[in-house]
């Protein structure tokens, strides 16, 4: 069987981010398609502002990144949002809800389980630090690490087992209202939602909030998270046929708490 395709959205780089690119330029951190390939997966980038349609794709991975531009969760604006891409929130809020109505395999990591939760219909913390209770999540300097709680029997508890001891996190933003379909399945210990599932048990689907990619090279359970997601894509790519478990494009609860 061929190896499953991954499809990874890029995030735009500014002009002058990389010496001698003056136009700017499109990339993904590497940590994750080293985290793919490790697992046995092809990966295919989708460029924001590519008029042509997304490939068709085994799984769909939705990286981290800037802020998702809190009018697309009907939020009020904030001076800590920074980073927001409207280009990038089109695609990949695009592509999530495509993966969702088509039942597609999916890992969401960071900006990408918020992305996920608001093309869902739910609502985002726009900065952490306004929250009470809640212990630091980002810190520019020092990248703080923490235990997430799985919830037993879950797609994530059954990966990476039900206390994840050292997740790097570097967020200020987080989930609050969760959206339609999806259920909570890991919590910090200051009782921030750090893992969401779709619903129903049909097809594989994890969101996380922390970055599993930053530690997945040295840390074995971090690493199966990714394991985990290439195993249902070649299962999804065995019953669909290889790159071609993705949708093809058509014409046209409480984030807190356990």
């Amino acid at each position: 069987m061929a190896a499953p395709l991954v499809a990874v959205p890029a995030a735009r780089l500014a002009p002058g981010r990389i010496v001698g690119w003056t136009p700017g330029g499109v990339a993904v951190p590497t940590p994750y398609i080293e985290a793919l390939w490790r697992a046995g997966a092809r990966v295919v980038l989708i460029v924001p502002g590519d008029p042509g349609p997304p490939p068709p794709w085994d799984g769909l991975l939705l990286a981290g990144g800037g802020d998702v531009d809190p009018a697309r969760y009907r939020g009020t604006g904030h001076p800590r949002v920074s980073g927001v891409d409207g280009d990038r929130d089109e695609l990949e809020l695009g592509l999530a809800r495509r993966a969702l109505d088509g039942g597609s395999t999916l890992l969401a990591i960071c900006r990408g389980v918020q992305v996920l939760n608001v093309a869902a219909g739910g609502t985002l913390h726009p900065h952490l630090p306004d929250v009470e209770g809640l212990a630091t999540h980002a810190d520019a300097e020092l990248e703080p690490s923490h235990a997430v709680r799985a919830r037993p029997g879950s797609l994530l508890a059954t990966a990476c087992g039900t206390r994840l001891a050292s997740c790097p996190s570097q967020h200020h933003q987080g989930l609050d209202r969760l959206g339609q379909g999806l259920v909570a399945t890991g919590w910090a210990d200051d009782g921030l939602v750090e893992a969401v599932e779709v619903a129903g048990g049909g097809a594989w689907a994890v969101g996380v909030q922390w970055h599993p990619e930053r530690a997945a090279a040295a840390d074995p359970v971090q690493q199966a998270l990714f394991d985990a997601f290439v195993a249902a894509a070649a299962r999804a790519a065995g019953t669909a046929g290889a790159g071609t478990a993705g949708p093809r494009p058509a014409g046209g609860g409480s984030g807190r708490g356990a």
